[in-house]
């Protein structure tokens, strides 16, 4: 199963050094993605779940304020059997869709691409964490620095270029 995994720099630096991560949660197609946006095909539920791990990126940034501000989503191939799905659960039907736990760490040969926003993207990517870290529900301004910061596409690396990121 394709997985995207949010991550940060230094995990990205991680994974280099140890050639694996345990990255606990994730996204992908899921039942409950595919419920949620029933008109999208596979390439959108794909991109749905890369933007799902792009926000959840943002998130590990808060409270990090030495870690670039670039948001890092890892897409790899795990097995089905290592991946379960949190979100879409019928007791938690706020949770978003598509969202997984990962019970095995991933092995860098297990990694498909490497998604990272490029330079231009960090003042709207520290605008989006400031709004994050300070938001309560419906913020108004969160939602238009999420707007500004998606904007901004991901770039895709091999992971041949890791070192290059590094």
């Amino acid at each position: 199963m394709r997985v995207y995994l949010p991550a940060t720099i230094p995990l990205l630096a991680r994974l280099s050094r140890e050639r694996e991560l345990t990255l606990p949660e994730g996204c992908a197609v899921t039942k409950s993605l595919r419920e949620w946006y029933a008109e999208g095909d596979e390439e959108e539920l794909e991109y749905a779940a890369l933007t799902a791990a792009a926000r959840a990126s943002l998130r590990l940034l808060t409270g990090n304020p030495e870690v670039p501000r670039r948001r890092v989503v890892i897409a790899a191939d795990v097995p089905d059997g290592a991946v379960a799905e949190l979100a879409g659960a019928e007791s938690d039907e706020s949770a978003e869709p598509g969202v997984i736990k990962v019970t095995e760490a991933v092995r860098l040969a297990d990694i498909a691409a490497l998604h990272i926003d490029e330079a231009a993207a960090e003042q709207a990517v520290t605008a989006a964490v400031a709004a994050l870290a300070a938001a309560g529900t419906g913020d108004a301004a969160l939602a238009l620095a999420m707007e500004a910061v998606e904007d901004f596409e991901l770039l895709w690396y091999v992971t041949q270029e890791l070192g290059y990121l590094l």
